[in-house]
């Protein structure tokens, strides 16, 4: 069998146990590609890795990504008859990979300021308006949910009586009850009424957070609008400290 079909085989497999394998399918194919996905899974030597892990640039932790993506791989092509070996090296072998940095963390004062900058930064929206973009921001803030969980949250999720937010498909593939605070759900409820007046596009699921036209929040229009908040807040970030740039996620990590 091809080291292709094989990784093709090893995706179907994992994803019929439930896995998503968004990330590590296309590690894979870029491996596939890296080496040549027609030659035999068996035939894959320890440079050919070799080289795959080592990558163009300085070590990162992407590269004990990578290695673990692959011990999975090889794992199961074994047990398929498809390889005698695994072309890996040793764990032992591999290099420590870096520490990695500590998140950046909103002072109170700046929280302040990155709250109050929300509409003068959005003065002009095409489609993310300030209102959608705090209560956004204030998810992120007050319940601790990653970006990806607000941004897939329908009406059927938020229980705006009992003030519970129902997380699915969070990491790791659970669920979760995540219950709000009086003063979110209020803004919660308020944003509700407004988004109920917005066209829903034909086909779309009822989506909590849109934009002005209905449909969902794109991630890369998020983050330019919230870099634009960042810089009207007048927040700065030096990357002399060791800490990474403040970014959406840096919400859930609050100092008080």
């Amino acid at each position: 069998m091809t080291l292709l079909e094989a990784t093709d085989a090893y995706i179907d497999w994992r994803r019929a146990h439930g896995a998503k394998f968004i990330g590590s399918a296309w590690l894979l194919h870029r491996f596939c590609k890296h080496v040549g996905g027609d030659i035999d899974c068996g035939a894959v030597g320890e440079e050919d890795v070799l080289g795959f892990l080592a990558g163009n640039g300085p070590l990162t932790r992407y590269r004990a990504r990578k290695y673990g993506t692959m011990v999975g791989f090889w794992s199961y092509a074994i047990s398929r008859g498809h390889a005698t070996r695994s072309p890996l090296p040793a764990r032992d072998d591999e290099p420590r990979k870096p520490e990695q940095a500590p998140p950046y963390v909103f002072s109170r004062d700046e929280l302040k300021r990155l709250f109050g900058a929300v509409d003068i930064s959005r003065q002009r929206p095409v489609q993310l308006d300030a209102v959608t973009l705090r209560t956004l921001l204030m998810l992120l803030y007050g319940a601790g949910l990653r970006f990806g969980e607000a941004q897939r949250l329908t009406f059927d999720d938020v229980d705006l009586d009992d003030a519970v937010l129902t997380i699915r498909d969070s990491k790791f593939f659970k669920c979760r009850l995540v219950p709000v605070g009086m003063h979110l759900a209020e803004a919660l409820r308020s944003h509700a009424a407004r988004r109920r007046e917005r066209p829903l596009p034909k086909g779309m699921a009822s989506t909590f957070l849109a934009n002005r036209d209905g449909t969902p929040l794109a991630t890369s229009t998020v983050q330019r609008a919230f870099a634009k908040v960042i810089e009207t807040a007048g927040i700065r970030h030096d990357r002399n400290d060791g800490r990474r740039p403040p970014c959406l996620h840096s919400l859930r990590h609050y100092l008080g």
